[in-house]
């Protein structure tokens, strides 16, 4: 009786492990993405291609960053936050006089961001995917 307990316990004991590794490679993942670099990102509005560079800094603990268009440079970041690979935060697009608030929440996966801005633009909320590369 005792061999039959064996055989039936160890490859249960070897499944639970491979479980627990698996698992915990896939959570393990997420957290050591790094937003820190310059992205080059590409989005459309409504049928206008658009690019604008996200620089991503640490200082310690805390994360800062900063937004260039081609007609608005230096544009800090508010609200910064990252956290189980996932960037969200707000920035302020100038635009003919006024000023658009953009709230962006992006997944990173490794070298490349996707996700989506919202704005809420003449009364209306609206989105737009964007992607992105990091250059450095």
């Amino acid at each position: 009786m005792k061999a039959n307990l064996t055989v039936t316990i160890f490859p249960m004991t070897i499944f639970a492990a491979a479980l627990v590794l698996g698992l915990g490679g896939l959570a393990g993942a997420a957290d050591t993405a790094d937003p820190v670099g310059s992205w080059k990102c590409d989005y459309k509005i409504g049928d206008q291609p658009r690019t604008v560079t996200l620089t991503i800094t640490k200082d310690g603990d805390k994360l800062a960053g900063t937004m260039n268009w081609a007609d608005q440079k230096d544009e800090k970041v508010k609200n910064l936050q990252f956290k189980d690979g996932k960037l969200t935060f707000a920035a302020e697009r100038k635009l003919m006089g006024r000023t658009i608030p953009i709230d962006y929440t992006l997944t990173i996966d490794g070298a490349k961001l996707k996700g989506k801005g919202a704005s809420d633009f003449g009364g209306q909320k609206q989105e737009f995917d964007i992607e992105g590369k990091r250059e450095k």
